[in-house]
């Protein structure tokens, strides 16, 4: 499909719904087929965006969600984060169906649970390559077509700055430091170009993964750490990214935004 012919189905799709606060946004979202990155992609839809869909392998969740939100400002890539090749074709193709990327959003990550001992060297270095080098380097790639009031938006955690943090995270969590101090430093850089550069770092959130395999005892304890005791949902991770993406947050760069209930 032509740049052209696809600006056309987005201004068709949006022009019933002008006064959504992001209509005509065109949002690139890594790791979107399922959980908090399907419910960014909804969200932003729900406000008048066009997203782009990334997924890594499976397509039918990524299918599913572009038929339920319909196929004019929807679509689906398949891409590797971990590859920069990848990286560089998915902007590409981006780029390539709508002219532009006004709104990033690098959700597509990896939890192992290794501490030190546990850790090899291929787990290190794949896991640096999804939650690290897919992200600096899609950045890298897209921030050419980000123009001026753009959003780039990472993602961390709150373990970062958790006292509950359990050993087992420390190949994870060394991750997420890097992404929180990659958004510090481009918030200098491409707030240059009038663009802000934020991070969000959920607590633990109620999706498929984070469930799987954990036995109701673990849940109620994970709850127990927060001071509503209760688990977040992917909604709640959502609306954050939507503030971040709109223009009331014109002047919030640089941040990191802990969505975590008060856990930490």
């Amino acid at each position: 499909m032509s740049s052209t012919l696809a600006q056309l189905e987005v201004m068709t799709e949006a022009s019933p719904n002008l006064s959504l606060p992001l209509t005509g946004k065109i949002a690139l979202i890594t790791g979107a087929s399922k959980g908090i990155g399907a419910s960014i992609a909804t969200k932003l839809h729900s406000q008048g965006a066009t997203v782009i869909i990334n997924y890594s392998r499976d397509p039918t969740p990524a299918a599913a969600l572009v038929a339920q939100l319909g196929p004019f400002r929807s679509h689906h890539i398949k891409a590797d984060v971990s590859s920069v090749t990848e990286c560089k074709r998915l902007v590409d193709e981006t780029v390539s169906r709508y002219g532009r990327i006004d709104i990033l959003v690098l959700n597509a990550g990896v939890l192992p649970n290794r501490d030190l001992a546990a850790t090899t060297e291929d787990e290190f270095d794949g896991t640096f390559a999804v939650n690290v080098k897919g992200p600096y380097f899609i950045t890298q790639a897209a921030a050419p077509h980000i123009p001026s009031g753009g959003r780039v938006v990472f993602f961390s955690t709150s373990l970062t700055a958790a006292t509950t943090v359990t050993p087992n995270y420390l190949l994870y969590i060394a991750t997420k430091g890097a992404v929180e101090q990659m958004t510090r430093v481009l918030a200098k850089d491409l707030g240059r170009r009038g663009i802000c550069v934020n991070c969000v770092s959920p607590g633990p959130t109620g999706t498929d993964l984070f469930y799987n395999g954990k036995p109701q005892a673990v849940v109620d304890m994970i709850a127990g750490w927060n001071p509503m005791g209760r688990i977040g949902t992917p909604e709640e991770v959502a609306n954050v990214v939507r503030f971040l993406a709109g223009h009331e947050s014109a002047w919030v760069n640089g941040q990191n935004m802990r969505v975590n209930g008060g856990m930490a």
